[in-house]
């Protein structure tokens, strides 16, 4: 049984952990939404000068893509390390990676200094910081799972949701101060490395504060009963064995649940509001101060959905969530056809609506064994997430130059897969024994 089995307050140790993890979440996402926000200008000083405008977005939008694409294979190999090794060295290891690349593309020379190896050393470096974030989300609900005790399990998850949203809060800022203050043509020159150094500086604080947290106490009561030699070879021969024999059924619900975070924090949080000057015509510093009131929203629906929601009613909030979620986005979409007069109340209440993400980690850390947790959810979630990210932006883009409501009908499409899977958690009756899951370890 774990040192987590026992209901108790929470200690000033595990507070602090909270606070590093939520930290470096924000920080993190801050550090992998860079290139969304500097495509353009990135993409005109690492590839060659003579493409077109529209070829030099394309390319923009599959760098990003990229970094979607090389998390499965970051979660997979990194998430072993961290089953087998332990997740304190699995952190440390994601977030030294990540500050190196960034500063490593800080310092990149243009294509007009170095040629084709240029863009080569840029995408290279995309996947490598790709692959980094890949294991880091997962192992960030899984530290902080791993550390509170039970009763503060779905809230600390959605703390460190909410915290990735704090990052797209700062990137929304931190980029309108310097496209304020730099003319496009001093981006393209020096510019477009300011982000990257400042992301570099930041990712490397947290590391300041590293060796003051702890390894969680799962791992170390795994570690601690690690005295049978069959259990052991099966510990670290056969986790895709263990996987793919005893956890399909997890696999699948992790890929469910992570269909409806990443697409809910894509589509809403990340590309709606370019999504919507497709169709429409806002007021660009209305819109934009709009859409930053929404995230607002939404890391305090997070944490709104963390708090009332556990293994108990987890079904019953979900579907009603996913619910209020369908109505909001087409009173969203009918209030832009009308004018948009309401805009900022309009973008608040989608936010909120939106925070039911804030509940779904908890959960999902709790359908693997300890032995094959992170490996288990960094599968499921960066495969998912991959898909989703790589696919979703340009196939609603296309939509929506022919149907102005495809954001909406996307999101309605996931708020019933929401009810779907609301409805199977209420009528599963393995819910009501969710923490026998939880403490298994073998």
């Amino acid at each position: 049984m774990s040192p987590l089995a026992h209901y108790e307050l929470m200690s000033s140790k595990d507070r602090n952990t909270v606070l590093f993890i939520c930290l470096s979440t924000a920080i993190t996402f801050f550090d992998f939404l860079i290139y969304l926000y500097i495509a353009d200008t990135v993409a005109t000083a690492i590839f060659p000068g003579t493409i077109d405008v529209n070829t030099a977005k394309l390319q923009g939008l599959g760098l990003f893509a990229v970094g979607y694409l090389a998390r499965p294979l970051g979660g997979i190999l990194f998430g072993r390390y961290g089953d087998i090794k332990g997740r304190k060295p699995v952190l440390l290891m994601s977030m030294l990676v990540t500050a190196i690349s960034l500063l490593a593309m800080a310092c990149l020379p243009t294509y007009a200094q170095w040629g084709i190896f240029a863009p080569a050393l840029f995408i290279l470096l995309r996947l490598v910081q790709g692959m980094a974030f890949g294991v880091f989300v997962p192992l960030s609900w899984v530290f902080v799972a791993e550390h509170v005790p039970r009763q503060y399990l779905s809230v600390g998850c959605a703390y460190v949701t909410a915290s990735f949203f704090v990052g797209v809060l700062f990137s929304n800022g931190f980029f309108i101060w310097l496209n304020n203050t730099l003319t496009f043509e001093q981006m393209v020159d020096y510019g477009w490395r300011i982000p990257f150094f400042v992301a570099a500086t930041l990712s490397f604080l947290p590391l300041l504060f590293w060796r003051t947290i702890n390894e969680t106490p799962f791992f170390v009561d795994l570690k601690s009963t690690r005295h049978d030699i069959d259990k052991t070879i099966s510990y670290t021969n056969k986790p895709f064995t263990l996987l793919f024999k005893h956890c399909k059924h997890s696999i699948f619900i992790n890929m469910m649940l992570t269909l409806i975070i990443s697409s809910i924090t894509l589509v809403i949080v990340l590309i709606l509001p370019d999504l919507i000057e497709l169709r429409f015509a806002p007021d660009s510093d209305l819109f934009g101060f709009a859409h930053s009131l929404g995230v607002v929203f939404m890391i305090l629906g997070c944490i709104f959905y963390g708090i009332i929601s556990d293994y108990q009613n987890f079904g019953k909030v979900l579907a009603v969530g996913s619910i209020l979620l369908i109505a909001q986005i087409f009173a969203f979409y009918y209030h832009l056809e009308a004018g948009g007069d309401y805009i900022l109340i309009m973008f608040a209440i989608l936010g909120f609506c939106a925070g039911i993400v804030g509940m779904m980690p908890a959960i999902l850390i709790q359908l693997f064994p300890t032995n094959v947790r992170l490996t288990g959810m960094s599968f499921s979630y960066n495969i998912t997430y991959g898909i989703v990210g790589g696919l979703i932006p340009f196939g609603l883009a296309y939509a929506t130059m022919y149907i102005s409501f495809a954001p909406a009908l996307y999101i309605a499409f996931i708020g019933f897969v929401g009810i779907m899977m609301g409805l199977y958690f209420y009528n599963l009756p393995d819910m009501k024994k969710i923490d026998d899951l939880v403490y298994r370890t073998e």
